[in-house]
């Protein structure tokens, strides 16, 4: 009977341990997919949840249908800026891309500012850095822009497995030929140069990428974070040619005929104020029907080309859900997906290096030959002007057409909310936090020795379950690149553009009343002006802004050390 009650009492401490470890093995599992979509240069209203009725995206529709939708998520004006605070939770200053490594400042340059390197800096950390330390994979595939020398590739920040382009854009297709002859296309494995298949197009690939990625893990039932950061559809405009035959004559009518279509469907959406009936005047943009009807064909094949690159990113994100649906595993993977700014204004010539035409002049952008390879063309500012309808200007400028962008979040498991639009004020670094609370990893005051600043973004985990329609209802969001400056709290927003893009001095706005700033009000509300001047001051201290001649940029004079 002893002996009994002995193997009894063994067997109850195996199964005791046996239930611990599948405890142990099923809380590992429950543990959200998290996976993170960026469009490059995607204008407001380009996708069909967000207001387009010609660009046709089933797949973000659906995704729409079940996640929740911001119409006031804020990002950076440029693209590597907007990436950095993604990434880190911090601002872009703080996180190494003050300004941009293709338009550097030989001041700024000289003087080693941490904040002005080009690339991430080690006193802030990356998402995967702290969900590879609580069991996740972490995968990337496409433009990294936050550095290419020796340690600033993604492989070195974090990702486990990467495929990935180093440097801001160029051709969508094998030839690699960059957007000027400063910069190369180096295109890397897990740190290592790679060449590419001779059928290679970018959106294609890095899906591709992707899927096999979570494929090569999937066995082990541990979590992951995946990064799918699309050059789509950033300049030059590429696509496969059957996708830009769907749009043959489809924008036609031009770009202001465009502008007005978009402002009347985000109305509709209720996302933009029914009495708005007017734009903020663009010098850059002349009126439709001034041009002559060649430059019309090969400015409306220009959108078509744009159109399609669009549709090409929701198929393949489609691709990538199906095979997370297949697989189990759609359901348990928190999504998220934006633009990195707004549409891109700029034309090719633009960029440094291409001021002469001689790089240009090597492509061919006959009509028939425009978006396929061996072609550079852009949409421009017309375009990108349409597409951001009704805010101001684009891509670059601190406008509302530069940093308010279209996102969409479902959760793991049943999103609350579903198909409901969120309009309070979201900004790109809230996904730090929001996903550090959510998988519980915790933020270090130091890294491998290094000092690392704090988080300036809030969880949005709150409104994502329902609890709150806000997490910034009192505190404010600085922003600088460039020179171009704008602070927004709650409706309000201070904004300074140097000139010819802007007055050169402070402006007030309403964003409520005139999300498109047309009307600056600081004679209407002084004190408001002032009191939002003085935290843009803070806001510059804090985060060490830099003027473009060395001084810090504050009214709080200090020398760096």
């Amino acid at each position: 009977m002893k002996s009994l009650l002995i193997l009894m009492g063994i067997v109850a401490i195996l199964l005791t341990c046996c239930n611990q470890q599948t405890a142990e093995n099923e809380s590992e599992v429950a543990k959200p997919n998290i996976l993170i979509i960026v469009a490059d240069d995607l204008g407001f209203s380009d996708i069909e949840p967000f207001g387009s009725k010609i660009i046709k995206t089933p797949e973000l529709t659906n995704l729409a249908a079940e996640g929740v939708l911001f119409s006031n998520f804020h990002v950076l004006p440029t693209c590597s800026p907007s990436r950095s605070a993604m990434l880190t939770g911090n601002d872009n200053h703080i996180a190494g891309l003050g300004i941009m490594s293709e338009l550097d400042y030989p001041v700024l340059h000289n003087l080693n500012l941490p904040g002005y390197s080009g690339a991430l800096s080690n006193q802030v950390l990356t998402i995967p850095e702290l969900l590879r330390g609580v069991g996740y994979h972490t995968y990337m595939t496409g433009k990294w822009h936050l550095g290419e020398k020796s340690g600033q590739n993604p492989f070195d920040r974090g990702f486990e497995e990467t495929f990935i382009l180093g440097t801001g854009g160029g051709s969508h297709f094998a030839d690699k030929k960059p957007l000027a002859p400063p910069q190369s296309m180096d295109y890397t494995r897990n740190g290592k140069e790679v060449d590419l298949p001779v059928d290679f197009y970018s959106t294609k690939n890095y899906t591709d990428s992707l899927i096999h990625f979570i494929d090569m893990h999937k066995a082990d039932k541990k979590p992951f974070f995946a990064y799918l950061a699309y050059t789509a559809p950033h300049d030059p405009l590429h696509a496969p040619e059957e996708y830009i035959k769907k749009y043959e004559g489809k924008f036609d009518a031009g770009w202001d005929a465009l502008r007005l279509s978009r402002l009347e469907n985000l109305k509709a959406l209720g996302l933009m104020p029914e009495e708005l009936n007017n734009f903020a005047p663009n010098p850059m943009v002349p009126k439709w029907e001034t041009l002559s009807k060649k430059q019309q064909k090969e400015f409306a094949r220009d959108m078509e080309v744009y159109a399609a690159m669009v549709e090409y990113v929701d198929m393949s994100i489609g691709r990538v859900f199906s095979y997370l649906k297949e697989n189990g595993m759609y359901d348990n993977t928190m999504i998220f997906f934006l633009s990195d700014n707004g549409a891109n204004g700029a034309v090719a010539s633009t960029y440094p290096g291409n001021e002469d035409g001689k790089y240009l002049s090597t492509f061919n952008n006959e009509l028939d030959n425009r978006g396929l390879p061996g072609s550079y063309i852009a949409m421009g500012p017309g375009w990108a002007q349409a597409v951001s309808s009704p805010l101001r200007l684009f891509k670059t400028f601190t406008t509302e057409g530069g940093i308010r962008a279209p996102l969409i979040i479902k959760t793991a498991g049943t999103t609350k909310n579903a198909g409901k639009w969120n309009y309070s004020f979201i900004h790109i670094t809230d996904f730090m936090p929001t996903l550090l609370e959510l998988t519980g990893a915790k933020y270090p005051d130091q890294f491998n020795g290094n000092k690392i600043h704090s988080l300036i973004g809030k969880s949005i985990l709150p409104i994502l379950s329902g609890k709150t329609q806000s997490v910034h209802e009192s505190d404010g969001m600085g922003y600088e690149l460039f020179e171009m400056k704008a602070y927004i709290k709650g409706k309000w927003k201070i904004l300074r553009l140097p000139q010819p893009f802007g007055a050169g001095y402070w402006q007030l706005y309403d964003l409520q009343l005139d999300p498109g700033e047309i009307n600056d009000v600081s004679d209407q509300y002084p004190e408001i002006k002032d009191e939002l001047i003085k935290e843009w001051m803070q806001y510059s201290k804090v985060n060490d802004v830099f003027d473009h001649n060395g001084h810090y940029d504050s009214l709080y004079i200090r020398s760096y050390k």
